[in-house]
């Protein structure tokens, strides 16, 4: 039986493959629902999912129950799947993988994956991921952006990945690009850990931006914005409640009012970057292999 299951090949013009899982990577969740924010705002269509059965311990990722018209009951597995649709204000498409970090294989999961990357021409692939950190919940969530090859670190203004220790299936997935010779680019939102078990679209939003700033297209974010207002609101209350808690927010804040923000790179500026650094890509490809080995 295939596990990688196409229901229609689509013809994408240079496409950015977008990914977020569920799990480890996805503090708040703010990871994966940035990431289904940006299928529905671009209105994507579903083209292909990975079969769950070989890649997850049940027991660990349970399926879920849901009633059908408070009737017949559906069991949901463990989702991936991939979502295509054109980039808007730009001359090519995106490729969404929304998925759940796996329990098993995770070689071939992401092998898998890659390969589908391969196949569809995509020249770059950008994860998403959140983080627990000590930020407070009434500031707009840092972004942070890296890469693992040096050359698009220099290009695109990111930084070089010096993480060391346990990762996620967001690591796997940037090894398995740069042995098969994609280029890759994480970005990371901070999550506040002391609401982490509440979905964060402040998390969300702030990936979507650096997201549309790297890419040089827009999204929509109202709703998005909205929902962050609500969720500070709602934080915010619970948080009065507690005097030592509070104080704790307030000094957080005091931190973050204090980072100058001209030593971030704006959006301009890493949206030139990765235009200019996909034209030279692109002018490479056009060169003769004689051209290249010189």
């Amino acid at each position: 039986m295939e596990e990688l299951r196409i229901s229609e090949r689509p013809t994408l013009r240079r496409p950015v493959l977008v990914a977020a899982f569920r799990g480890w990577n996805d503090g708040g969740q703010g990871a994966t629902l940035a990431a289904g924010h940006l299928a529905s705002e671009w209105e994507a269509t579903r083209f292909a999912e990975i079969d769950p059965e070989g890649f997850y311990d049940f027991q660990a990722t349970r399926p879920h129950v849901s009633l059908v018209d408070g009737l017949s009951r559906r069991i949901e597995w463990p989702e991936n799947e991939f979502f295509h649709a054109p980039m808007p204000g730009a001359d090519r498409d995106v490729v969404i993988l929304i998925g759940i970090e796996p329990n098993l294989r995770w070689r071939t999961f992401t092998d898998m994956i890659v390969g589908l990357a391969r196949d569809l021409g995509v020249e770059l692939v950008v994860t998403l991921g959140a983080l627990l950190a000590d930020v407070p919940h009434t500031r707009p969530s840092p972004v942070t952006g890296s890469a693992t090859d040096e050359a698009l670190v220099d290009k695109l203004g990111l930084q070089a990945s010096r993480y060391e220790g346990p990762t996620g299936i967001v690591g796997i997935l940037h090894d398995a690009c740069r042995r098969e010779g994609i280029d890759s680019v994480s970005l990371w939102a901070a999550v506040p850990h002391y609401v982490s078990l509440a979905p964060s679209p402040r998390a969300a939003l702030a990936l979507s931006q650096r997201l549309a700033d790297l890419l040089g297209t827009t999204v929509p974010t109202a709703d998005l914005e909205e929902a962050s207002d609500r969720y500070a609101e709602q934080v915010s209350s619970a948080v009065a409640t507690d005097e030592e808690t509070q104080a704790y927010v307030e000094e957080l804040e005091r931190r973050s009012d204090e980072i100058d923000e001209d030593d971030l790179p704006s959006g301009d500026a890493l949206a030139e970057q990765l235009t200019r650094f996909l034209r030279e890509r692109e002018n490479d490809d056009d060169e003769p292999d004689v051209a290249r080995g010189q």
